[in-house]
C-alpha cells in the first residue's frame, strides 16, 4: 500500500513591485524642482506636500528621486513636511554658482571677501552654537545684524588676546587661514559710518553683514520676524540642515572656540564686552519652537 504525502508546503511569493514609469520619473523630477524654490515649504503647496509623503513611503520612489537629484549635482539632506525636499549644490554643480555670484558680486576686494566669509560664519555660530542645537528638529535661533557684529568684534578681540599672548601680532598673509586673515580686518573696518545721504556704507561690517543676512533670507535659510537691532530673524529647518554640514569646518569650530557664545539653558548671549564699548542687547536668543 503506497502512502501519499502532502507536498511540502511554500508561501506564495511576494508580486513583483510595479515597473516605475516616465510619470514616476516626471513626479520624481518635480519633487526636486520643489526642493529648489527654497522658500517653499510642503505646508504651502498640496502637489509638493503628496510627492513628500510618496517620497517618505514609497521607496523606489524615493531612490529615483534622489538619483535625479544626485544627476543634476545636488545634495539630498533630508526630506520631510518641515523642510520639503531640502538639498544642497556639490561642488561641480551648476547651482553652486549662485554663492560664487554671490561672493563676486558682494565684495571686490580680497580683504572684503574674508569678512563676507566671517559674517556668514558668525550668523551660523550665533544660531546654533551647541552641538544639540543642530540636532534638535524644534530648535530655532535667532539673531539680529547688530548682533552679529557685536559678536565678530568681541570674537576679534579674544583673537587679538591670543596673538598677543604668543607673541604673535602681527599682520598676517591675506591668504592665511581660518580666521587669521579677516579678525584683523574686521576690527579696523567701521561698524556703520555713512554716506552723504545718511545711508549706511556697504562695505562697513554692518553693511557687510545685512548683506549676508539678505542672502540667507533670499536662500530660504533666515526669516525676517522685526526690524529691531538692524534686523532680527529666525532660522528655518533648511539652514539647520546646511549649518549641520558646516559644524564640520574647521573654521566655525575655531570661532566656537573662542568661548564668545557660551550657553548653559538654551538661551545664547555674548560674554560681557570690555568697559570701552557696549555690546548690542539681545545679540541672540536663540529659542526652541512652540
Amino acid at each position: 500500500m503506497t502512502t501519499h504525502h502532502d507536498a511540502p508546503w511554500a508561501p506564495e511569493a511576494e508580486p513583483a513591485p510595479a515597473a516605475l514609469t516616465p510619470a514616476d520619473v516626471a513626479d520624481a523630477a518635480r519633487l526636486v524642482s520643489f526642493g529648489l524654490q527654497a522658500k517653499l515649504l510642503p505646508a504651502r503647496d498640496a502637489e509638493y506636500a503628496e510627492l513628500v509623503r510618496r517620497h517618505r513611503e514609497d521607496p523606489p520612489f524615493a531612490r529615483l528621486a534622489d538619483a535625479v537629484a544626485t544627476g543634476m549635482g545636488l545634495i539630498v539632506l533630508e526630506v520631510s513636511p518641515r523642510a520639503g525636499m531640502a538639498v544642497a549644490a556639490a561642488e561641480d554643480s551648476v547651482f553652486a554658482v549662485r554663492m560664487g555670484d554671490y561672493s563676486r558680486r558682494a565684495a571686490s576686494e580680497s580683504a572684503d571677501r574674508f569678512l563676507h566669509g566671517l559674517a556668514h560664519l558668525a550668523v551660523a555660530a550665533m544660531a546654533f552654537p551647541r552641538p544639540e542645537d543642530l540636532a534638535d528638529d524644534g530648535y530655532l535661533g535667532r539673531i539680529t545684524v547688530n548682533g552679529v557684529d557685536a559678536f565678530v568684534r568681541q570674537a576679534c578681540r579674544r583673537l587679538e588676546e591670543q596673538a598677543d599672548a604668543v607673541g604673535d601680532n602681527t599682520d598676517p598673509q591675506s591668504d592665511a587661514p581660518g580666521l587669521e586673515a579677516a579678525w584683523r580686518v574686521w576690527a579696523r573696518r567701521t561698524a556703520t559710518g555713512a554716506t552723504k545721504d545718511a545711508r549706511r556704507l556697504s562695505g562697513s561690517t554692518i553693511g557687510i553683514t545685512g548683506k549676508a543676512v539678505l542672502f540667507l533670507v533670499d536662500s530660504g535659510f533666515l526669516q525676517k520676524t522685526a526690524d529691531d537691532a538692524g534686523g532680527t530673524y529666525r532660522t528655518t529647518a533648511r539652514y539647520q540642515l546646511q549649518v549641520r554640514d558646516l559644524a564640520a569646518s574647521g573654521a566655525m569650530a575655531e570661532l566656537l572656540d573662542l568661548g564668545v557664545v557660551p550657553v548653559s539653558d538654551g538661551s545664547a548671549t555674548l560674554l560681557p564686552a570690555d568697559h570701552s564699548e557696549d555690546l548690542v542687547a539681545d545679540a541672540g536668543l536663540p529659542f526652541h519652537a512652540l
